[in-house]
């Protein structure tokens, strides 16, 4: 029996506006009675189609092969009734990307890993449309040493990714065992990520949690949406607490519980409360307020001064990938959000002036 969790990478949705996806494959297997004891490289690359031995070994050396709950080695013989799970890293996709010299605000770095402050604007890794100014060709030219980075590929690194207009911090490996350890890290939830939203409506109440599968609009297929039916779409889970309100607008924190395409966007769309100005779920229309023509000038230069969704990844925690030491960053608020909520400060208290 096999039961493939595949639902980070499918081509369906333009890479450019993915919100919060993670690049990695789990696979999981129930092995039957009459199962003959081979190795477990052997067998998973025997199950799995089209992954080379190589990445089956470079998952074990990971610790990310898990066979009844515990690690083991390729050279492990599997027994009948073994339950057998993997992670790994999304495989590459055989695109030639240009090195470009792209400045890259850098958090940290050291011989395993670095994180990354994204600007907004960025997209993270070329699409149609977009094979050049990405992260990546970035990070091909600011990585051109490392052997990861010297083939061209496509998401070498990358074990999740954030939108185009969603300004933040993304980690980055630099070797196989660093990137398949992350990949299990992201797969078990064990990774602390938070951001900060500006959000339509005055929040009903100071915390809560949203709930609601999220898988691909029936109606537009660039979008993603909320879904009733527990059969239908993808388990996603937001956590939020309000952090200013400021009347007709309100600054909240999420905490990701899961990383779905979109999720806090469409969660918070869900809700009936968009993202401020996120074009793609009707944040950028007057939600709410007066009718008075000077409030809608108002929102008009908001929208000016953000001119994308008011959303940054704020934060980032996980486990160093060969140290073992807990790591925690965190990115200042870009200039455009935080000049916007201190526009939306001063209307609220009643200090605002158009001059």
């Amino acid at each position: 029996m096999i039961d493939k969790l595949h639902p980070f990478f499918n081509g369906e949705v333009d890479e450019e506006t993915d919100e919060q996806a993670e690049l990695y494959e789990h696979f999981h297997f129930d092995v039957d009675r009459g199962q003959a004891q081979i190795r477990i490289d052997r067998f998973l690359t025997d199950k799995i189609k089209n992954v080379s031995r190589n990445r089956i070994q470079s998952a074990a050396d990971a610790g990310n092969i898990v066979v009844n709950g515990k690690p083991v080695k390729p050279s492990y013989k599997v027994k009948p009734l073994d339950s057998i799970s993997i992670v790994m890293a999304y495989p590459p996709r055989d695109t030639d990307i240009k090195p470009e010299n792209i400045p890259l605000s850098i958090l940290y770095e050291d011989d395993s890993l670095l994180v990354v402050d994204k600007p907004a604007g960025m997209v993270v890794h070329p699409a149609h449309g977009n094979f050049s100014g990405t992260l990546v060709n970035a990070l091909l030219y600011h990585l051109r040493d490392v052997p990861l980075f010297s083939s061209g590929e496509v998401r070498p690194g990358l074990v999740h990714r954030i939108d185009k207009n969603t300004s933040g911090i993304l980690v980055v490996a630099k070797d196989e065992v660093s990137m398949n350890r992350l990949a299990r890290q992201f797969f078990e939830r064990t990774t602390s990520r938070k951001y900060i939203a500006l959000v339509w409506g005055d929040m009903e109440a100071d915390e809560g949690t949203i709930k609601g599968n999220i898988g691909r609009s029936v109606r537009d297929r660039k979008k993603m949406q909320v879904f009733t039916d527990e059969e239908q779409g993808k388990h996603a889970v937001t956590h939020w607490r309000v952090v200013e309100r400021f009347g007709y607008v309100t600054l909240v924190e999420c905490r990701l519980e899961t990383g779905r395409t979109h999720q806090i966007r469409v969660h918070f769309e869900y809700i009936h409360h968009p993202i401020f100005n996120d074009e793609v779920y009707g944040g950028n229309k007057i939600l709410r307020g007066t009718l008075h023509s000077h409030y809608k000038q108002f929102v008009e230069n908001c929208f000016e001064i953000c001119p994308r969704h008011a959303l940054h990844a704020k934060t980032l925690g996980f486990t160093h990938p060969l140290s073992g030491m807990e790591m925690n960053f965190e990115s200042p608020l870009p200039n455009d959000i935080s000049a916007l909520i201190e526009k939306w400060k001063k209307y609220s208290t009643g200090k605002y002036s158009e001059k």
